[in-house]
């Protein structure tokens, strides 16, 4: 592996990304779609274009350490912290690897040399497998920037340039293009979702779609011990005293490929 070597880093990750205000994200349309993440009070936006295109960052923000890998076959960003592994354990570095489970990508620890699970954030191979290290996660809210930018003013953005110049490009929208196993076929492969694990530890997904639609109309959106609510334009879980739960927005096949004893949320009315 070479680091500087762009034949080899074909899917170039950025490290502590150069970031502006929110005055300076004026480059950016209101109505593009951003990954909103707040650590400790402090807010930032990650354009999805530029996620597309990077597919990782590791940054730094409310003075907390983190990865954030962007598959997109299975439309998901995740945000694992990776300054909480055992003192004896360098904070890894993490990459996107090329290698594939269930037409989700694996990432790679450049530190260790281990192999990580997008979707769980637990290593799956190497140093760090041997451990049973797996990456604590934190909520990341899929929006807009403009609605984003109104919820958190004081947000930052990553620059322009962290797009390196390239053209934005869209997500595939057309099926998993690798293979994956037994499809559920209570939603459509490409329906969105936001996953979340309950506090009892079951699996639940509510469709993205329908609780927004939910709570637009007043009406509650609960399950399992776990309440849908908006913030910022997007979805976020709280358990019953309130407290944020960690989430995973994605395709339906990306959440029940990983979870397939998940719960559905409303499902006994579909």
């Amino acid at each position: 592996y070479d680091e500087t070597n762009r034949s080899v880093n074909s899917i170039p990750a950025v490290d502590n990304p150069t970031v502006t205000n929110a005055a300076g994200g004026s480059w950016l349309e209101d109505d593009a779609p951003v990954f909103g993440v707040v650590i400790n009070g402090e807010a930032r936006a990650y354009p999805r274009f530029i996620m597309e295109i990077r597919e990782m960052v590791n940054d730094t923000l409310g003075g907390r350490d983190f990865a954030m890998p962007y598959c997109t076959l299975c439309g998901a960003t995740h945000v694992w912290y990776t300054d909480r592994v055992p003192e004896d354990i360098d904070r890894p570095v993490l990459r996107t690897s090329g290698l594939l489970i269930r037409s989700n990508k694996l990432m790679y620890d450049v530190v260790s040399g281990s192999v990580f699970d997008t979707f769980l954030g637990h290593a799956t191979n190497g140093p760090l497998y041997n451990r049973k290290i797996a990456l604590p996660g934190h909520p990341v809210i899929s929006t807009t920037w403009g609605e984003w930018k109104a919820a958190h003013p004081a947000t930052t953005i990553l620059v322009e340039a962290e797009s390196l110049g390239r053209l934005r490009k869209t997500r595939d929208a057309k099926g998993p293009i690798f293979p994956v196993g037994d499809v559920d076929p209570r939603l459509s492969v490409h329906e969105e979702v936001l996953g979340v694990l309950a506090p009892t530890g079951e699996p639940v997904a509510f469709q993205v779609s329908k609780a927004k639609k939910y709570l637009r109309q007043g009406r509650d959106v609960s399950f399992s011990g776990v309440t849908i609510k908006e913030s910022a334009g997007g979805l976020i879980a709280l358990d019953q005293e309130g407290s944020p739960l960690v989430t995973h927005e994605s395709f339906w096949f990306g959440w029940s490929q990983f979870r397939p004893d998940t719960s559905l949320w409303g499902e006994e009315s579909m």
